[in-house]
């Protein structure tokens, strides 16, 4: 079943992308979520005439997202949580906390666009991704220490 997407959708593909999904994946989620609409003949045109109207305001947004990735560098940032006896801490480092610590710094990057490489469970040093657009993605480093 062909569908074309309405959001980026994680593992499956980006705005205006034309995927091909199981029937009731996109049927029972996609569709009913307004993640996606099914792709026929007059949806396609609609969505093309979309995508080359959007064309050069797509490369101001990727320039933006570059700037952004470019302006953050190689920071590190620190993170406070209670660590127990053993290094480990009390719940999870979110991508909340890391979004307010990028805001803190004066970098607003959504939560949602942060990922962790791994589970963040105790103190130490790890990587997290931003996924500024695209075909932009930037590394940064965060050190999780005791309070």
């Amino acid at each position: 079943m062909e569908v074309i997407l309405k959001d980026d959708v994680k593992g499956l593909g980006y705005k205006n992308d034309i995927v091909d999904v199981k029937p009731g994946y996109g049927r029972n989620y996609l569709i009913p979520q307004g993640l996606a609409v099914i792709a026929d003949k007059s949806s396609k045109k609609v969505v093309a005439e979309n995508i080359r109207q959007a064309a050069h305001k797509a490369e101001k947004i990727q320039n933006d997202a570059q700037e952004l990735a470019n302006s953050i560098g190689d920071i590190t940032l620190e993170l406070p949580a209670k660590v127990g006896e053993t290094g480990k801490i009390f719940g999870s480092v979110t991508t909340l906390q890391l979004s307010e610590a990028l805001k803190a710094k004066g970098f607003d990057v959504d939560r949602k666009r942060i990922s962790f490489d791994q589970d963040v469970k105790s103190a130490g040093e790890y990587t997290a991704t931003l996924s500024l657009h695209k075909e932009v993605k930037h590394q940064v480093k965060f050190n999780v220490v005791a309070e």
